[in-house]
């Protein structure tokens, strides 16, 4: 640590400099706000990275996973904070950007912070997931965060009563159970597969036709 702490200045001077040589380029801001957690800057220091940020990428999805994390009570912000990021991503996603997805890892982190696996079942709350399922369905089919995503709005809409809406998430997942948030108890199979069953016994839906499945753990 004692190393990583010594090599964080140098890190960012570097990024500095990258800027200059490709204004335009926002990679070297993203390293920037993702090293302003270790570097312990304040917010004073931090809103300057992320205006300079979204001048150049506003939909940047690493860059807002990394400011997700400085907006964490766990880091620089707070629960509200984190949130309010949090929906102001759902709000400003544009068409095929998996951005939405952001505001399922602030759900993950809330309940990481407080032990609860389950957002307030509020109208609000609900729209929010659906906004963010539609959301997904403009994302190109071999994006490689959305399956992930798809998982953790499988287990968010599951644990906020919406049964019918995360069957049809867990039906665009297939069998692939290795993911977050099943690998949480041991046994992702058992998991997933509980899961699953659960949305498609109370989503008071007619199931699809059985097929063979291989349950898959790379996704």
């Amino acid at each position: 640590m004692e190393r990583f702490r010594a090599l964080l200045p140098a890190a960012l001077e570097e990024a500095r400099r990258a800027t200059l040589l490709d204004p335009a380029n926002p990679g070297p801001w993203v390293v920037m706000i993702a090293a302003a957690r270790g570097a312990q800057y304040g917010r004073a220091q931090f809103r300057p990275l992320w205006d300079e940020l979204v001048a150049r990428a506003p939909y940047h999805y690493e860059a807002h996973w990394q400011a997700l994390q400085y907006w964490c009570a766990k880091w620089f912000g707070s629960d509200r904070l984190m949130m309010r990021f949090a929906r102001q991503a759902v709000r400003k996603a544009p068409p095929g950007s998996p951005l939405a997805g952001i505001h399922l890892h602030a759900l993950s982190e809330l309940g990481d912070r407080h032990s609860t696996s389950a957002p307030p079942a509020t109208p609000m709350a609900r729209r929010t997931l659906k906004r963010i399922a539609a959301s997904f369905e403009q994302v190109a089919p071999d994006d490689e965060r959305l399956p992930a995503l798809r998982h953790l709005l499988a287990h968010f809409m599951l644990r906020s009563m919406m049964y019918g809406p995360a069957l049809e998430q867990f039906r665009l997942i297939g069998p692939w159970c290795g993911a977050e948030p099943w690998r949480e108890d041991g046994n992702p199979v058992v998991a997933f597969e509980l899961a699953r069953g659960t949305a498609a016994k109370l989503s008071r839906t007619h199931p699809a036709p059985p097929a063979p499945q291989t349950h898959g753990m790379a996704r």
